[in-house]
């Protein structure tokens, strides 16, 4: 029997940005009243990153960023939603959570400007 390296679980921590973000998801179909939409959205997102917990690189590297050569930012994918994440050591860092339809490299400048 092949004994298992123990490998252990990374820590997901939200960047204030990344905490925004979700609240303006969720505050949009709660001010909609779709309260039902808004549970499940806040429920699949967090789902969808517990998978990082174990396997930090399952997500794709963000395209957009890889046509520069810049390859410690990921993404995961949950439905129109793009969460966007680095690791660093123990640690999973989301840094935003932007909707998929949208041009990633224009919010990037507007948060540039922003700040």
């Amino acid at each position: 029997m092949l004994r298992q390296k123990y490998v252990p679980k990374k820590t997901i921590k939200w960047s204030s940005v990344a905490e925004a973000d979700l609240n303006k998801i969720i505050d949009y179909f709660l001010n909609k009243d779709e309260i039902s939409i808004a549970e499940n959205t806040y429920a699949g997102i967090q789902e969808t990153l517990k998978r990082l917990e174990n396997f930090p690189q399952s997500g794709r590297i963000i395209p957009e960023l890889e046509e520069f050569n810049i390859f410690m930012y990921r993404e995961i994918i949950y439905k129109r939603w793009r969460v966007l994440y680095k690791v660093q050591g123990n640690d999973i860092y989301i840094l935003g959570v932007i909707d998929g339809r949208r041009n990633i490299e224009d919010i990037l400048l507007e948060r540039m400007v922003r700040d």
